[in-house]
């Protein structure tokens, strides 16, 4: 009985090994995914290759795998615009309610029952503010429909600084890395090597998007 409290009680992994293995899974897995599409469609159409696998050849059948594919899209990008969104959010919220302490309008906090889940607080200016940026970047979204090419150039300007500079630098000042030793020199080439592929792509982006002006038309889709 002892023994199966024991393995019962048993202590969970360090959360930093957890999230190490969980990133190394995640990141791996992404970056094969990615690298399969982009190295096969290119292997096979060239920079004929369409931005949508999906939908980019012109056929749409079977309809349920099209469906299935724009819900997981449709998931997977309401998920990341709140993340990115937040922040924004926050930082304008916190602002007007120090610029404006005494404004009920911004600061006032109203009480709502609602069934099942209970009284949820609402906010007026955090309720038009919110639905008005979300309104203003889809019309802008709209307007500029060049999807592929805008996510390439955000892409190739955030993937440098944030998944590869920042992330080495720490880890090296973290680790006390000596300079020109075997590890510092082989994240530095790793770093560089990002740097290149980053703007690589980038380049790419701004060609796709100076090609995509040409022939550019509001609310429809390149």
């Amino acid at each position: 009985m002892e023994h199966l409290d024991m393995d019962t009680l048993r202590s969970h992994p360090a959360e930093n090994k957890v999230m190490k293995r969980a990133s190394l899974v995640g990141v791996s897995t992404t970056t094969l995914f990615y690298v399969l599409c982009g190295c096969v469609g290119y292997a096979a159409f060239g920079n004929h290759a369409p931005g949508n696998f999906l939908t980019g050849f012109g056929f749409y059948d079977p309809f349920w795998l099209i469906d299935a594919a724009n819900i997981f899209i449709a998931i997977h990008l309401i998920g990341a615009y709140q993340v990115f969104c937040q922040p924004i959010f926050q930082f304008v919220e916190t602002r007007c309610s120090k610029q404006w302490p005494e404004n009920k309008f911004i600061t006032n906090e109203y009480a709502v029952n609602v069934p099942i889940i209970g009284t949820y607080y609402i906010n007026f200016f955090r309720l038009v503010w919110r639905t008005s940026y979300v309104i203003v970047t889809a019309v802008v979204a709209m307007i500029f429909p060049f999807f592929n090419d805008f996510l390439g150039l955000i892409g190739a300007a955030s993937f440098f600084p944030l998944t590869v500079y920042f992330p080495i630098e720490m880890y090296i000042a973290q680790s006390k890395i000596p300079k020109f030793s075997f590890t510092w020199v082989w994240l530095k080439i790793l770093s560089w090597a990002c740097l290149v592929v980053s703007l690589v792509a980038a380049a790419g982006s701004i060609q796709g998007l100076a090609q995509d002006v040409k022939t550019y038309k509001p609310f429809k889709t390149q």
